[in-house]
């Protein structure tokens, strides 16, 4: 699964990646221009999701209440 999403991201234009002829075989990965200006959505993201785990959890408590009391 990892390789065909690296495989993705490369046919996108979003990760370079560089074969090394060695055994057992080496494959790098690096951003790529492109793929460089996903980083700051990203850590706006990740930003988002640390500063509302506190709530999502409260509202997963709320959801299984509220799913056992119509069980």
């Amino acid at each position: 699964m990892l390789t065909l999403r690296l495989k993705h991201l490369e046919e996108n234009g979003l990760v370079k990646r560089t074969v090394f002829p060695a055994v057992p075989p080496h494959v790098d990965y690096e951003l790529t221009p492109l793929g460089s200006t996903l980083t700051k959505p990203i850590r706006a993201l990740l930003d988002w999701a640390i500063d509302s785990r506190a709530a999502m959890a409260e509202a997963r408590l709320a959801y299984a209440k509220a799913s056992k009391e119509t069980a």
